[in-house]
């Protein structure tokens, strides 16, 4: 039955949401565009000075009108909550990504800033280069790095900042960069990945020798030439991580915890963030 009156809504049980944090690698110099120009390519060159990119949708109403937002949609009777984050993708910026993953959920009382209360489950996608190149050319969708965002409504600056804290704590000790590179690789472009995630440059010898020395990679035998370097060995994570890794899914060793917690000083960080920001 609807209620009219606003403060009677706040007295009521949250609304649930579904949004999505779709992360990307893109070369510098994409603009807003994280698609690169290397089509064919199965093993572009993802180069040094890599970031990480998000696709947002620009609000068309308000709260927030013309502000930018994680795309998202409401739940529907009948499918799961996977399928309704897959269907807000689809819906809003027409990508379909192999992997999506539950994040968090983000429900504290004080995250609406005196509006309607809201629940947003957030899942988190991570995709490659063939992926994001499925994101066609939209007024209302464009790609940001995630060092130089716009304006944002809602909460969802920090979603994004939790997502990214959320990828850089597992980009040491999982396979998860190969979500953002590909299965097969050149070492260059897997330090690419850990420079984009992590936010400095790292030393290519000293990331070369930790990679070998870890035992998860295998050469496939073949190489790489782009342009005037010498040939690159391409290689891809043992069939034992692989295993683990089920590309293309979420697998246990991945998926998140129940009630994990931020340290306290990202916890303080996320949370001074955006307090003016109304609710997701």
């Amino acid at each position: 039955m609807p209620i009219g009156n606003v403060s009677e809504r706040r007295r009521q049980p949250p609304d649930v949401g579904i949004s999505v944090v779709i992360l990307a690698l893109a070369p510098q110099g994409a603009e807003g565009n994280a698609r690169a120009s290397h089509a064919d390519q199965e093993l572009s060159d993802i180069g040094e000075a890599g970031r990480l990119w998000i696709p947002l949708v620009k609000r068309v109403k308000q709260p927030f009108l013309d502000d930018w937002a994680l795309p998202g949609g409401g739940l529907q009777c009948g499918i799961s909550l996977e399928q309704a984050a897959f269907s807000a993708l689809a819906s809003t910026t027409d990508m379909h990504p192999r992997y999506l993953e539950q994040l968090y959920t983000f429900g504290d009382p004080d995250r609406s800033s005196g509006g309607l209360p809201m629940v947003s489950i957030v899942y988190w996608a991570l995709v490659g280069e063939t992926e994001a190149k499925q994101s066609p050319d939209a007024d209302n969708v464009q790609w940001f790095p995630v060092d130089a965002l716009p304006d944002i409504a809602f909460d969802h600056r920090n979603i994004i900042e939790y997502a990214v804290w959320r990828l850089r704590n597992k980009i040491e000790y999982s396979t998860i960069a190969a979500r953002l590179v590909g299965e097969r690789f050149t070492l260059a472009q897997l330090r690419s990945v850990h420079e984009a995630v992590l936010g400095h440059c790292l030393d290519p010898a000293n990331f070369r020798r930790r990679m070998l020395a870890s035992g998860e990679l295998e050469d496939t035998g073949s190489t790489v030439v782009h342009g005037r370097s010498r040939p690159a060995a391409v290689y891809r994570y043992r069939a034992s991580e692989r295993a683990a890794f089920r590309f293309g899914s979420a697998s246990q060793k991945e998926k998140p915890l129940a009630g994990i917690s931020l340290p306290d000083d990202d916890a303080s960080a996320v949370s001074a963030q955006g307090q003016s920001r109304s609710k997701a």
